[in-house]
């Protein structure tokens, strides 16, 4: 459940992308960083959001931004994923579901009548200070960069 504010100091962060290269919330300090949370790589929403925040990629850097996409697939899905899509930015593979939980996206969800537990769909911009700047809970995956530019 996200208990997490614009203004809130965003959670320190120590996790690995598809590749095993490190990331942590203090590589990013002096840039705006979006962290988008999707569910599973490769379901059509999930590649819905990512293919257009590719497509935007060049005003995120005109803007200064870096993103990371985050979700508990495995290191291969999401290196599968990222190829697949040709995504210019880092997925991260929190399979401990270590980050989800420290921005608090895993909770209860519904499909199809069914309850169960999953990442909740959701996008931290986080400013040059490591603040959060705003937090996107309702996501338009086919327009979510312009929602965050």
């Amino acid at each position: 459940m996200i208990t997490l504010e614009p203004g809130d100091k965003a959670p320190n962060f120590s996790v690995h992308d598809q590749a095993g290269n490190k990331h942590q919330l203090e590589d990013y300090k002096g840039k705006k960083l979006v962290i988008f949370f999707y569910p599973k790589a490769n379901t059509p929403g999930c590649t819905a959001e990512a293919c257009n925040l590719r497509d935007h990629w060049r005003n995120f850097q005109d803007n200064n931004f870096e993103i990371l996409g985050v979700s508990a697939d495995s290191p291969r899905k999401q290196q599968n994923f990222k190829e697949k899509h040709d995504l210019p930015f880092p997925l991260i593979a929190d399979e401990s579901k270590e980050m989800i939980e420290a921005f608090g996206v895993w909770g209860p969800k519904k499909f199809m009548g069914k309850e169960y537990e999953g990442i909740l769909r959701t996008t931290f911009i986080i400013d040059e200070e490591g603040k959060i700047e705003e937090i996107i809970k309702k996501v338009k995956t086919k327009t979510h960069a312009e929602q965050i530019l």
